[in-house]
């Protein structure tokens, strides 16, 4: 792409939607009072098929917009019918594309680059081209789109441990610096749910906790750091995803709150975020009888969206759904009814259809038909075209090598996630004093437990990980990973190893009432050294663990929090997270073994 193709394109854009010197002040959103008169005008030229284009969000495959693997072509025709992104925004006019690690998006910052100023440029070349928003989830912690060499955070939980605000924002700031150098501008982060369910298998520690007001609290602090950066913050899932056992990926969770207990917990973060100025707000994909009895997920729930949402909180942002092609909205009706259905419960973008080809014609259908009118699309488009403006997307969007050097991944950021990471470990037992470990008296550690996949783009395994940590801070380690469901043998040859250390320290995730991680510990236990069980993933792992002396939770098996939790293991540093959820005992879980705000210290 030459630099006169990049500076035409760009005045271009600017002249669209240039304004006076002696234009008012801002709104409080960031608009201008003028600027929807210009963004209509936009709307105004716009052909249906542009329109309908404009309100779909969907991935795509390839590191490349116009030359990706032949691999990713096949990908492409086989789903998505294009053999590669810019024939797609050629033929369906979307108006964003979102980022899998999968879809082999993110392989490095120069590629990510790379790609994001093709897919704008593929958009732009097109008769009143607009531009692009380029999405992902980059919640960190477990969700992570973007990985090494990028600046990789503590997940929410942990930041809820951690409980600062500043740190929050700090997390948004960096983050969505690093992901706008990218020419990545909208992250469907951070997670407003409030986790109350233990046993939440989609969300967990990806809510900052289960206290509303602490979860409200660092949720408005992440959007603000995000506002600052200039990429479009989301928050979700609304209208609150904390108290299921289903996944909605894989099924159709039912949420059984009044509505006095949504109001008081699970609408909390939601409302903060709103008065934070939160760009878009994703919708989750479960049935919510309390506040809509028809039976139908809140991504099509007029009533959820457009009575409460939009009437009762007052949001008139970018209301956009989760991914179409998720169990969970697709359980009532067909591929083709789901789209209109949304834009009729007030939807605006519709994210990642199964079928492109089948959602997209959906819609233009029902605008044909008079189901949907063309007014109602062009209101959905005026929010799109209103965030794309408080991004600055037109003023230009092309990203280039230069600031990936000068932001990605710096020695600054990576200090502060460290920095951050270190008070979010929390310490929940530690009997007669068996931590901070002495490399001088305990030299010699294993390290064994789960090996879960690493969350994208860390270098993994937790074992590995926790084992160089350890070494690096003056201990021999070795790393003997077991599993997440360590067999007769592993745990023998665990105990075996065992024999050889000073002191074991152990990787545990998810333990449950039959987990033979629960057998491993048990038998480490007996051999008479002393063992450190770590929570790599969910902290309820210790109301499994009764004969422990020593537990921590790192809330994620990512390398910043891993690292952290060896850290504090070592002594170098003190733990200083307390608990942002309860633990429950096993035996009875109307009883609290540990309430929120427990952490012990050195």
């Amino acid at each position: 792409m030459s630099r006169r193709t990049v500076l035409a394109a760009g005045a271009g854009i600017t002249a669209a939607l240039s304004v006076p010197t002696t234009a008012r002040a801002a709104a409080p959103d960031g608009r201008r009072p003028h600027d929807d008169r210009r963004l209509r005008a936009l709307i105004s030229r716009m052909s249906l098929q542009e329109k309908v284009g404009q309100l779909f969000v969907t991935r795509v495959y390839g590191a490349s917009a116009t030359a990706p693997d032949q691999a990713d072509i096949d990908a492409n025709l086989g789903e998505l019918g294009v053999r590669t992104a810019a024939e797609l925004i050629r033929k369906y006019r979307v108006g964003g594309i979102i980022y899998f690690t999968w879809a082999h998006n993110t392989q490095n910052p120069y590629q990510i680059a790379d790609l994001s100023n093709g897919i704008q440029q593929a958009s732009l070349d097109q008769p009143r081209g607009l531009p692009m928003l380029i999405a992902t989830d980059q919640e960190h912690g477990a969700v992570c789109r973007v990985g090494e060499p990028a600046t990789l955070f503590p997940g929410a939980m942990a930041i809820g441990a951690g409980g600062s605000a500043a740190d929050a924002r700090t997390v948004g700031r960096i983050s969505g610096t690093e992901l706008r150098a990218l020419g990545i501008n909208q992250d469907y982060s951070p997670d407003a749910d409030v986790n109350v369910n233990p046993a939440n298998p989609v969300i967990g520690v990806r809510s900052f906790g289960a206290d509303p007001a602490a979860v409200a609290e660092l949720v408005a602090a992440e959007v603000r750091g995000y506002r600052s950066a200039r990429v479009a913050a989301t928050a979700k899932h609304f209208p609150g995803h904390g108290d299921t056992a289903v996944d909605s990926h894989y099924g159709f969770p039912v949420i059984t709150h009044s509505r006095e207990l949504w109001e008081k917990l699970d609408a909390v973060p939601f409302r903060s975020a709103i008065a934070a100025g939160i760009d878009s707000i994703m919708t989750a994909h479960i049935q919510f009888p309390a506040l809509d009895g028809s039976g139908d997920p809140a991504t099509l729930s007029e009533p959820i969206l457009t009575g409460i949402l939009r009437g009762e909180l007052g949001y008139d942002g970018v209301v956009i759904t989760d991914s179409l092609g998720m169990e969970g909205v697709r359980t009532k009706y067909g591929d083709d009814r789901v789209p209109v259905l949304a834009l009729q419960a007030g939807v605006d973008q519709l994210l990642n259809p199964p079928s492109i080809d089948t959602a997209w014609n959906a819609v233009l259908r029902a605008v044909q038909d008079g189901e949907l009118t063309e007014a109602r699309l062009d209101e959905s488009i005026l929010r799109i075209l209103r965030m794309k403006s408080r991004l600055g997307l037109f003023d230009g969007v092309y990203v280039d090598r230069k600031g990936v050097d000068r932001t990605v991944g710096t020695k600054s950021h990576l200090a502060t996630a460290d920095r951050i990471a270190e008070r979010t470990t929390t310490l929940l037992v530690n009997e007669g004093g068996t931590l901070p470990l002495d490399r001088r008296a305990q030299p010699r550690l294993l390290v064994v437990g789960a090996d879960p996949d690493s969350p994208s783009g860390t270098t993994g395994p937790p074992t590995g990980v926790l084992a160089a940590a350890l070494t690096e801070a003056g201990f021999t380690a070795t790393a003997l990973p077991t599993g997440t469901n360590p067999s007769a043998a592993a745990v023998d040859k665990a105990v075996a190893a065992a024999e050889d250390a000073d002191a074991v320290v152990v990787g545990t995730y998810n333990v449950t009432a039959g987990s033979s991680q629960r057998t491993l510990v048990d038998r480490l236990l007996a051999t008479g050294k002393p063992v450190v069980a770590l929570a790599v993933r969910n902290p309820y792992d210790i109301a499994q663990l009764p004969s422990v002396r020593a537990c921590l939770a790192s809330y994620c098996w990512t390398d910043v929090e891993l690292r952290a939790a060896a850290r504090v293991i070592a002594g170098r540093v003190r733990p200083r997270g307390k608990l942002p959820v309860p633990v429950q005992r096993a035996d009875d879980p109307t009883r609290v073994l540990y309430p929120i705000g427990h952490g012990l210290t050195y």
